[in-house]
């Protein structure tokens, strides 16, 4: 008897024991995913700041690429001069051409330029309606002041002319 009374204690404590680890183990997972959101929410703090940082909102200039139909041309690659310097380029692939044609706006240059006038140029390569090569420009003068500055590099399709039109658009500060 002694012996089946020592083993229902031993059975008891043991019981007791595994649902006291359980509980901590549970206790320590919430702290663990705890931290773990407090770490992404400081993480994404930092980019914030860092952009903040790195970009002045005064000295801020952004380059966007869009393309509006796409039936006479096909892009293969954008370069982005300013003041006749090389800034930007890229050569696209086929999945991101789909994404323009279906509205996508690509983002192709986030920089810091300081007030003042500057010629901005793009020169864009890419095909035709009928496989031809194609090399266009387009240029715009942009008076940078404090505030940010949105470019839109376009290509848009001239139905009347059956041609591509390719311009730079400034959009209006945030």
């Amino acid at each position: 008897m002694g012996r089946v009374l020592y083993f229902f204690i031993f059975s008891i404590a043991l019981l007791i024991g595994t649902a006291s680890q359980a509980e901590q183990k549970a206790f320590s997972a919430e702290k663990l995913e705890d931290l773990k959101r407090d770490v992404i929410k400081l993480n994404r703090d930092l980019l914030i700041l860092e952009e903040d940082l790195l970009y002045p909102a005064q000295s801020q200039v952004a380059f966007y690429v869009s393309v509006d139909i796409g039936h006479y041309f096909q892009l293969d690659a954008v370069k982005l001069h300013v003041d006749n310097k090389l800034t930007a380029s890229h050569l696209y692939t086929e999945h991101q051409r789909n994404a323009l044609m279906r509205g996508g706006i690509q983002p192709l240059h986030k920089g810091n330029l300081k007030s003042g006038e500057y010629t901005i140029s793009a020169f864009f390569t890419g095909f035709g309606p009928e496989g031809r090569e194609y090399k266009r420009g387009a240029t715009l003068d942009l008076k940078k002041t404090d505030e940010p500055a949105v470019i839109e590099l376009r290509i848009s399709d001239k139905t009347g002319k059956q041609q591509p039109d390719f311009e730079l658009i400034q959009w209006p500060a945030p």
